[in-house]
């Protein structure tokens, strides 16, 4: 990942893009009847990397396809969400066991111009497996020999989210080749944000350990910031009750660590979190929430919901 802020400097280095960043910040996103291209995301993170590379363009407009808040585990498309992948002149989508359906509706694309952005693909050296660990409920499975699973939550890097920006950013300018130096303006400006964010993540932590009473979607956030943890189920499980074990060792930790907080991702109705801690003798832990923007609408992007600041506001939370 190194690579990648060497990168970032030699953007800056190459390219005078104060004058080209003033003249993107004067005009806004296109409207959908008046672009020429149109950038479809199915999760919110990329679809906010987008609109930020994409400010100040007259040639894109973006738009969301999973924009009810309906987790990517559990999301069924319509047929009209498989017309809007069939059309969009750039896809983006995460690339994991969970959008297995999306090959299928590529292959009946009836833009054959479509450049196709698989998150997990452009990330693959980053890539981690799904991990049990300590404490952790697995999924129930009869199957001796099961099939590694890869974890989805990609975005929650923001290594991560640097590459994946750079990818889109070069996929702007191949479709909108006369307004390139709006997209790479736009590109180094917002790896300047997330360089910045990730500075303050890492002068943030030295060793922490945090407790989660929910499924464990973070697993590239810890391990970018070297956070351990301890949690109810992995990222991607379907489970919504926990056992006896599972309880009874999370309020261990809690004793353990003598932890004042416990946290739950954004859609948890905190029943789990609260039987862990009255099971402790910390009965005094709060719950916080981290958000994995897995659910986040397009209601909330249009009112303002932004990538980098939740992930601030979870740095925050962490603290």
């Amino acid at each position: 990942m190194k690579k990648l802020f060497l990168i970032c400097v030699n953007i800056l280095l190459i390219f005078n893009f104060t004058s080209c960043r003033e003249k993107a910040a004067a005009v806004q996103e296109a409207s959908p009847n008046s672009a020429k291209f149109t950038v479809l995301s199915t999760i919110f993170p990329s679809y906010d990397w987008a609109k930020n590379l994409v400010a100040g363009s007259d040639s894109f407009a973006v738009d969301l396809l999973l924009k009810d808040g309906v987790d990517m585990h559990s999301y069924q498309p319509s047929a009209a969400d498989i017309v809007k992948i069939s059309t969009a002149d750039i896809f983006i989508y995460v690339g994991g066991e969970s959008d297995a359906w999306i090959s299928d509706a590529l292959k009946n694309a009836t833009n054959k111009d479509m450049i196709v952005i698989n998150l997990m693909e452009v990330l693959k050296g980053f890539v981690k497996q799904e991990e049990i660990i300590e404490g952790m409920q697995g999924e129930d499975s009869s199957e001796e020999d099961e099939e590694e699973e890869f974890d989805e939550h990609v975005w929650l890097s923001l290594n991560n989210a640097i590459a994946a920006s750079n990818q889109i950013a070069r996929s702007l300018m191949e479709k909108d080749e006369s307004n390139s130096s709006i997209y790479m303006a736009n590109l180094v400006s917002y790896m300047q944000k997330l360089i910045s964010l990730k500075n303050e993540y890492s002068s943030a932590f030295g060793e922490k350990t945090i407790i989660v009473c929910d499924r464990f979607p973070f697993r590239y956030l810890a391990d970018e910031f070297g956070i351990k943890y301890y949690a109810a189920f992995p990222g991607c499980s379907a489970e919504t009750e926990a056992s006896f074990d599972t309880i009874a060792f999370l309020a261990g930790k809690i004793d353990e660590l003598e932890a004042n907080s416990v946290f739950v991702t954004e859609s948890a109705d905190k029943k789990i979190a609260r039987t862990v801690v009255s099971s402790s003798h910390h009965t005094h832990s709060k719950i916080i929430t981290l958000d994995s923007m897995q659910s986040t609408t397009l209601k909330q992007a249009k009112k303002g919901a932004d990538y980098i600041e939740i992930m601030r506001a979870n740095l925050e939370a962490l603290k």
